[in-house]
C-alpha cells in the first residue's frame, strides 16, 4: 500500500506538538505533551509514543506512513541529532533520528525547529510563492529560519541561521543556557520580556504598576500583555523596549538576506500592535535607504505550531 501520511513533530522549549499530515498538508489529528516533564530522552519518546502510536494505529499502521519528520532545536538534520540545545533538559548529542526510528519502526529526518516552520510557512502560509524571506519565532525562545532562492539556509554543519543567539547588546543579560551575553533571545523571547519586567519592577520602586500584585510565579509574558491593555505603564514600557531590540536585530538581518519578509509567529505575536509598533519603527529607524519601507514584517496566518508541524512531516516526503 502506498505511504497516505506522514507524522510531523514540532519540539518546543515548553511543549512538543505533533500530528498526522496526509499529502496535501492537512493536518488529521494532532495532540501535544510536555517537552521537559522527563529528565531523560527515553522518557520523552515513551511520553511522545502513549500518544502518537495510538495515532498511527488509526490511520492504518506503520505501512501507510512513510516516515516521521521532526524539528527541534539544536537538530543537525545531517547527523539526525539534536546536540547542545540550551532549552531542553537534555544534554550533549542526541541521537534522536535513531531513537524515533527504534521506537516507532519508521525512517525519521530532523531539522533545526525553526526551519521546519519555515518550510511549513513556505508552502502553505503567508510565504507560500516567496523564495527569500526570514522566520522568526517569537516562544520560550527565539527560533529563525532564512529561506534564500527557495531553500532553507542549513550551512555546513547544519547549524547555520540561529538568529536568537545573535548579540543585540554588548556585555548584555546572562543568556543561562549558553552562557552566552546580551543575545536577541535573553530579550525578544517570552522568558526574555518576563526577565526585563522584573528589572524594569526593581528599577522604578515609586511606580505603581498592577504587575506588582502578582507573584514571581504568576509573572508571565501573557500576564504582561494583560496589564498592558489596562493601560499599565511599566507593562507598555516592557512591550516598547523588547520590541525596540527586536526591530533593531531585524534590520540587521535585513542586510545579509535581502528579504521579501520576514516572517513572525509564536506566542509573543499575540501582544499585536503592543509589539509590533516598536518593532516596526525600530527596523525601519535602522535600515539602510535601500530597503527602507520594502521589507514586510507579516504575521503567520496558520494555526499556532501548524507551520512547524507541517514543514517536520515535509522533510520525509
Amino acid at each position: 500500500m502506498k505511504a497516505k501520511y506522514a507524522i510531523g513533530i514540532d519540539v518546543g522549549g515548553t511543549n512538543t506538538k505533533f500530528g498526522v499530515v496526509d499529502r496535501k498538508g492537512n493536518i488529521l489529528v494532532q495532540d501535544r505533551i510536555k517537552t521537559n516533564d522527563k529528565d531523560s530522552v527515553d522518557g520523552f519518546i515513551e511520553d511522545l509514543a502513549s500518544k502518537l502510536q495510538p495515532m498511527i494505529e488509526q490511520y492504518g499502521g506503520t505501512e501507510t506512513f512513510v516516515g516521521i519528520g521532526m524539528g527541534a532545536p539544536n537538530a543537525n538534520y545531517y547527523a539526525g541529532t539534536i546536540e547542545y540545545a540550551a532549552n531542553l533538559k537534555w544534554k550533549g548529542i542526541i541521537p534522536m533520528a535513531e531513537k524515533l526510528e527504534d521506537r516507532f519502526k519508521l525512517e525519521a529526518k530532523l531539522t533545526n525547529d525553526a526551519n521546519a516552520a519555515a518550510v511549513g510557512e513556505m508552502q502553505y502560509g503567508v510565504a507560500k510563492g516567496m523564495r527569500d524571506f526570514i522566520t522568526i519565532t517569537l516562544g520560550t525562545g527565539v527560533g529563525s529560519g532564512i529561506v534564500i532562492d527557495g531553500k532553507i539556509v542549513i550551512g555546513h554543519n547544519g547549524f547555520a541561521g540561529e538568529l536568537g543567539h545573535v548579540i543585540v547588546r554588548h556585555n548584555g543579560r546572562l543568556h543561562p543556557g549558553t552562557g552566552l551575553r546580551g543575545s536577541l533571545e535573553s530579550y525578544a523571547s517570552a522568558t526574555g520580556l518576563r526577565d526585563t519586567t522584573i528589572e524594569m519592577l526593581q528599577a522604578y520602586p515609586e511606580k505603581p504598576s498592577i504587575l506588582r500584585s502578582y507573584s514571581m510565579d504568576e509573572l508571565t509574558s501573557e500576564t504582561v500583555f494583560k496589564c498592558a491593555e489596562q493601560g499599565d505603564e511599566i507593562a507598555n514600557e516592557v512591550f516598547k523596549f523588547t520590541g525596540t531590540i527586536l526591530g533593531e536585530a531585524l534590520a540587521t538581518f535585513v542586510l545579509f538576506s535581502a528579504p521579501e519578509a520576514i516572517v513572525l509567529f509564536g506566542g509573543l505575536t499575540k501582544a499585536g500592535d503592543l509589539i509590533m509598533q516598536p518593532t516596526k519603527q525600530a527596523m525601519e529607524a535602522n535600515l539602510l535607504q535601500v530597503f527602507k519601507n520594502k521589507i514586510k514584517i507579516l504575521y503567520s496566518d496558520l494555526k499556532e505550531a501548524d507551520a512547524a508541524i507541517l514543514g517536520a512531516s515535509a522533510l520525509v516526503w
